[in-house]
């Protein structure tokens, strides 16, 4: 019976969802902090082993999820449209994590706070720009995930990736047959990490409750004010982003207030269910209302659930400047250039991911050699930030399912399907 009660308590805690259970954390270990004071800091290392264990999924959720994206994209996919939408998802990523690096350099959203035992670091001397593009192709891959090149890691598991899906695309029945194994392998590979990652997000409330437990028992209310900056940097981030596309969709004659006024369904949605992907029905409807033809969207938005997380690079490039301000670092051109870089290409895989933005940021904190102790911070508001930039990633999609529907000849028309208008 004792076994069966413990077995029910576990489930009935596995069914709360995590943005409830984080938000509990955060203010419990905030309350405990600052009321019990430094021998709170005895809870350091039930927060370490947190961050431990996001260090350790990164080089293989990289691996798996990249292979897998690329992989799945078959060559005959990648023809004119599959080139156009690409091409936007590049573009958008790009001004995005640019976005929020800029957003967060004005601000300095970390500047003034410190962890416990003293996370701050002396700036390491800048390699040449062209060793830090050299150093994108590693001479040894495994070298590259032993010593967490994260980018030189990026690079070997898209080119695997591709391969793996030109193989699977050869007209010889054995070489197709060996490609098809390869990715139903790498399938299999990605559900365990899958595993692996919801089972650390379901210890992640106790260790953010430790870490912000010992930070305010150090700081005390030095801690928050930060933390409000950068949650004021990703949702102006994201308003300007969306900015951004309502300038885009002007240039190509795409009427805006049509555009949002059937895009504000999938926004809100995506805003309270956290989940591009369990958004698609709603933004599938979105396009239609549009006048998108299905030939388009049907591609489009589950390729842009799948790859485009412009929301996540807009709070992966303030995150990072916001660890860095609080380790002491100024962050190198040949640094910049990396967390870019893996912010672009590692929304490949990593977009289905459970808990993507944290994932994704513990990758630009490996890439730029600072400090995992300040992720512990943005963990605790990773649920808050999470509701926005999911709404910036679907946005974005339907963004750029509109535009390449508007080059297309014949993929839109002229007045809504009449029984969706009615509706």
């Amino acid at each position: 019976m004792a076994a069966a009660g413990r077995r029910t308590w576990w489930r009935r805690y596995l069914d709360i969802p995590l943005i409830y259970k984080l938000g509990v954390a955060l203010v419990l270990g905030a309350v405990v902090g600052l009321l019990v004071g430094e021998p709170a800091s005895a809870l350091q290392p039930f927060g370490d082993l947190f961050l431990r264990l996001l260090k350790m999924l990164v080089v293989p959720l990289v691996v798996v999820t990249l292979i897998a994206g690329v992989s799945s994209v078959a060559p005959s996919q990648l023809g004119r449209i599959g080139g156009k939408v690409f091409g936007y998802y590049l573009l958008t990523s790009l001004v995005a994590i640019a976005l929020g690096l800029g957003l967060a350099w004005l601000v300095h959203p970390g500047a003034g706070l410190t962890m416990p035992g003293g996370s701050t670091q002396q700036p390491e001397k800048a390699p040449p720009m062209a060793e830090t593009l050299l150093g994108i192709v590693p001479e040894n891959p495994l070298a590259a995930m032993v010593e967490g090149n994260v980018l030189a890691v990026i690079f070997f598991a898209v080119i695997v990736g591709i391969a793996i899906s030109v193989l699977c695309g050869r007209d010889d029945e054995r070489l197709s047959g060996l490609g098809n194994l390869l990715r139903r392998a790498n399938e299999a590979l990605v559900e365990v990490v899958f595993l692996l990652v919801r089972g650390v997000l379901e210890y992640a409330p106790v260790g953010v409750f430790a870490l912000i437990a010992a930070v305010l028992a150090e700081t005390g209310m030095e801690a928050l004010a930060p933390l409000a900056k950068l949650t004021g940097v990703v949702y102006g981030g994201v308003a300007l982003m969306i900015v951004f596309y309502a300038g885009l969709l002007a240039v190509a004659r795409v009427g805006v207030r049509k555009f949002f006024g059937a895009a504000k369904d999938p926004m809100l949605t995506a805003f309270v269910t956290r989940s591009s992907s369990g958004t698609l029905p709603v933004s599938s409807r979105a396009a239609e209302r549009m006048g998108v033809r299905d030939s388009v969207y049907s591609f489009t938005l589950p390729l842009g659930a799948t790859v485009n997380m412009d929301g996540t690079a807009i709070y992966v490039g303030a995150a990072t400047v916001f660890v860095a301000d609080i380790a002491g670092v100024q962050l190198s051109p040949g640094q910049l250039l990396g967390i870019v870089a893996v912010g672009v290409l590692a929304s490949i895989g990593t977009a289905g991911v459970p808990g993507a933005g944290l994932i994704m940021l513990s990758m630009t904190i490996s890439q730029a050699g600072l400090p995992f102790a300040p992720v512990a911070l943005v963990a605790g508001i990773d649920s808050l930030l999470d509701m926005v930039r999911t709404m910036c990633n679907v946005t974005g999609d339907l963004t750029g399912t509109r535009l390449v529907a508007k080059t297309e000849r014949d993929m839109t028309s002229e007045e809504e399907p009449e029984h969706v208008a009615a509706s």
